[in-house]
């Protein structure tokens, strides 16, 4: 029965863990920080990325055709 080992294990691990807790002190722990360190990480990678794939794009902008001078209003008999 290895959940009865385990479970016996546990209950007598739980005294010391209470008796090692200081309620005033609240921390992350080293789990906070390796979460925090991976989505830091993953944030600089797909920055990278995308500054790699916005200088790949090539965009030409059109004129604006409200700011051109009309060509047909200016040659009547058109």
């Amino acid at each position: 029965m290895p959940s009865m080992s385990a479970h016996l294990a546990l209950t007598q691990l739980v005294p010391f863990a209470a008796e090692e807790l200081d309620k005033n002190k609240v921390t992350p722990g080293v789990l906070g920080f390796v979460v925090f360190a991976v989505l830091a990480g993953s944030v600089w990678l797909l920055m990278k990325s995308m500054n790699r794939h916005m200088g790949r794009v090539s965009f030409e902008e059109a004129p604006d055709p409200s700011a051109a001078p009309d060509t047909q209003a200016a040659t009547p008999g058109k």
